[in-house]
């Protein structure tokens, strides 16, 4: 097994401060809007974000929910191991608002699908947008795009992407993990 550095702590921080740019560019005040961050990754970048929103802009009150898929996913029923589901935290009135989907890794697109499906139990927002960290662009299943893009990664099927965030990891960081063995 063998890492490769995508990104370190200051590239990281550099495209969550764009990212966060653009959100305030595309959402103004936020007073419409709702970022749900995607159980459990997904969870640390909404905070990062909501976090440079408010020290950067300004911006304090945002509307945030948090989304865990784990029933909602096609494949939850063919794991040998029990799958152990995270908290929704969603106590967001998402009706006629427009919601901006928060996830670490964009891989085949089924997570965003499950997230669709389950954002329907709270509401019928006017719009939903994608945002995420990593795309990895050639292994899509689905016809999902981000509409906000920290950055693309050409990966192969035996590579993984490894987000490590400094509250949960220690430091701030992306790998390209490749598993010879498979």
């Amino acid at each position: 097994m063998s890492d490769r550095l995508l990104l370190n702590t200051h590239e990281v921080n550099i495209i969550l401060n764009r990212l966060a740019c653009q959100l305030r560019e595309s959402h103004l005040d936020f007073s419409n809007t709702v970022l749900i961050g995607l159980q459990p990754r997904g969870v640390i970048l909404s905070q990062r974000l909501c976090m440079i929103l408010a020290q950067e802009y300004g911006i304090e009150d945002i509307q945030m929910g948090f989304l865990d898929i784990t029933f909602f996913r096609d494949d939850f029923r063919r794991y040998d191991k029990v799958l152990k589901a995270k908290e929704n935290l969603m106590d967001v009135e998402i009706e006629g608002k427009r919601v901006v989907l928060i996830d670490d890794v964009l891989y085949t697109g089924r997570s965003i699908r499950a997230a669709l499906t389950a954002i329907d139990s709270y509401g019928r927002p006017s719009e939903i947008q994608l945002l995420t960290l990593i795309d990895r662009r050639f292994s899509r299943h689905l016809p999902i795009q981000p509409d906000f893009l920290g950055r693309q990664v050409d990966a192969i099927q035996n590579e993984r992407v490894k987000v490590f965030w400094k509250e949960e990891d220690g430091k701030d960081a992306i790998y390209l993990t490749t598993n010879e063995n498979e």
